[in-house]
């Protein structure tokens, strides 16, 4: 009696023993054995001369290929590529109008810089009037004052408004009703302010664009939590002489 299966059939033994031997599978054979058959981890495990050979040449070819990836000159030129492909083309006209528009919202005022932010890269777009020093201050001088810039030890009374990047006002002398009164030299001010006040002259008016690295420290404690550019609208109104009073076990500076 001679039994069929789907995948393989059973055939009379030929040689010299007798008995039932397992054919090779058909060509109707299902698509799971064909699988088994081929796969190259089944054939390394414990298939016959032929699986061996292909599992060989699999693993020979995944063999050249990690070889080739790894090599620097390939990883070079894949990482390229990828950049190159994944990068976006900067667009300055686009970010240009799009920071106008948030500074029109902000009420920002007239002739204010403008800030391209690309990654890491910041862009200080101004009019032809800013000044921009070796320091990286920028400035431009609205009104230019009389009389002598200050000096050390002098105190300054003056206004000012101060805005963020987007033109968004961040504090003001005159909403608060009173102008601040600091004493130049003592280091109260900021490197960037001090720098950008001590040669104006009373009665001026100036703009300052204050570069992170001459602005207010960094850092969860305090105030900025950010590294951006300042912009601070300065009007110097007077430079008063300052003198140390002392009576009895009292002492104080007197500035008039």
């Amino acid at each position: 009696m001679e039994l069929v299966s789907s995948s393989r059939s059973v055939l009379p033994y030929r040689g010299g023993g007798g008995g039932l031997a397992v054919a090779a599978p058909s060509r109707t054979a299902s698509g799971s054995s064909r699988r088994r058959r081929t796969s190259g981890f089944g054939c390394a495990l414990g298939c016959g001369g032929e699986g061996k050979s292909v599992a060989g040449g699999t693993i020979r070819r995944r063999a050249a290929l990690a070889l080739l990836l790894a090599s620097p000159a390939m990883s070079v030129a894949f990482s390229a590529h990828g950049k190159t492909k994944s990068k976006n083309p900067y667009d300055e006209r686009r970010l240009l109008e799009q920071n106008k528009k948030i500074q029109e919202a902000n009420r920002a005022p007239d002739d204010f810089p403008n800030f391209i932010r690309e990654g890491f890269e910041v862009k200080v777009v101004t009019s032809d009037s800013y000044i921009t020093r070796d320091s990286g201050l920028i400035y431009e001088d609205i009104k230019v004052g009389t009389g002598n810039s200050p000096k050390d030890g002098q105190q300054i009374i003056f206004h000012y408004i101060g805005y963020n990047e987007s033109g968004r006002r961040i504090d003001s002398t005159y909403i608060q009703g009173s102008p601040a009164k600091i004493r130049l030299g003592n280091k109260t001010l900021t490197a960037g302010f001090e720098e950008g006040i001590r040669d104006m002259k009373p009665g001026g008016k100036r703009r300052i664009i204050i570069p992170p690295e001459l602005g207010p420290p960094v850092g969860p404690s305090t105030f900025f939590s950010a590294k951006q550019f300042e912009v601070f609208d300065v009007e110097l109104l007077a430079v008063q002489d300052c003198q140390r009073r002392t009576i009895a076990f009292y002492s104080d500076v007197v500035c008039s």
